[in-house]
């Protein structure tokens, strides 16, 4: 399947795929509606998306129609897009993160949900059970309890001495309290002090490197939409400041960071691809467990870690997925 380019309008909040078959006929059609976090971060994995869609039989502008909607780390924008799916009708909603799960639980108890990304669904509210989802909602967790551990190791590896860590997260989005607290005990394991920084808009960013200084050796940037929706100016601002950084996904180190471990997020859309398609032929959310992540990535950025000054042992770049040079 070619990759089709993203048009935008509307400031940004609204953006999507259009083509002449999908005009024509999204009357027609079978709907999914697409909540995601930010079309910057996502393009590749949608693009998976679709085509795995495309696999099981649901060919896009044929055999199904798409919107796309992307909340830019705003609740009202979610909140928005939500509500403008159930005046659409769509047969079906596609949420990533917590956020836009929440907005799309909100604005519908009947359309199908199926969410990804998200890292506590139970404590989040959304799920009854990961077992047992109850409603119409379910989806994929990237709740994961070592991920967190794994990361700061990593991070150590590189920098033997570090002594002190900065963690940046969003306080209101519910997954992060999980991974803050995950955080926080991996890092007394290994003797880290951790200064946390509650990042809810992008406006919160530079006044949290200010607030870093000479509290942090390294950064720990949480999965949230707010930060990877500016993650090169995160990186840029830790570059400056002499801080590695760990991201939660590949986007982070794609956008200047130092490394990356956590699920495979195109995988985890592929996935999702295959919910959307049991709940098309009939099968209800409420009997479609909820899943977790099966493949985990680890990225590094050699041009970053060079002009950070630091060496990466060689054992590390065998144990990368991914070299970026």
């Amino acid at each position: 399947m070619k990759r089709r380019e993203f048009f935008s309008f509307l400031g940004g909040a609204t953006i999507a795929w259009p083509f002449a078959a999908h005009a024509q006929q999204a009357g027609k059609l079978p709907t999914i509606g697409y909540l995601g976090i930010t079309s910057s971060v996502e393009s590749q994995r949608i693009a998976g998306f679709v085509q795995q869609l495309g696999k099981l039989g649901w060919n896009e502008g044929r055999d199904i129609a798409i919107e796309y909607r992307w909340a830019e780390g705003r609740d009202d924008l979610a909140a928005k897009s939500a509500d403008e799916f159930v005046r659409l009708k769509v047969d079906v909603m596609v949420a990533v993160g917590t956020p836009a799960a929440l907005a799309a639980k909100q604005a519908t108890s009947v359309i199908p949900i199926v969410f990804t990304s998200v890292g506590n669904p139970v404590a989040a509210g959304l799920v009854a059970s990961l077992a047992r989802p109850a409603g119409n909602v379910t989806g994929l967790s990237i709740q994961q309890p070592d991920v967190a551990g794994k990361r700061l190791g990593l991070l150590r590896d590189v920098a033997p001495n570090l002594g002190k860590l900065g963690m940046m997260a969003d306080g209101g989005n519910p997954s992060n309290e999980l991974e803050i607290g995950e955080v926080q005990a991996a890092a007394r394991a290994l003797g880290l002090d951790v200064a946390t920084l509650d990042i809810r808009r992008v406006e919160d960013i530079e006044p949290a490197f200010a607030m870093l200084k000479g509290r942090a050796e390294a950064l720990y940037v949480a999965g949230d939409p707010v930060l990877s929706i500016d993650a090169v100016r995160i990186n840029t601002m830790a570059l400056a400041a002499r801080l590695p950084t760990m991201h939660s996904s590949r986007a982070g180190v794609e956008a200047g960071g130092l490394m990356s471990y956590g699920p495979d997020f195109p995988d985890l859309h592929r996935r999702v691809a295959g919910y959307v398609d049991k709940i098309l032929r009939g099968v209800k959310p409420a009997d479609l467990p909820v899943e977790q992540p099966t493949k985990f990535e680890f990225i590094i950025n050699l041009k970053t870690a060079k002009a950070l000054g630091l060496t990466i042992p060689q054992s590390m770049l065998l144990l990368a997925d991914e070299v970026i040079e």
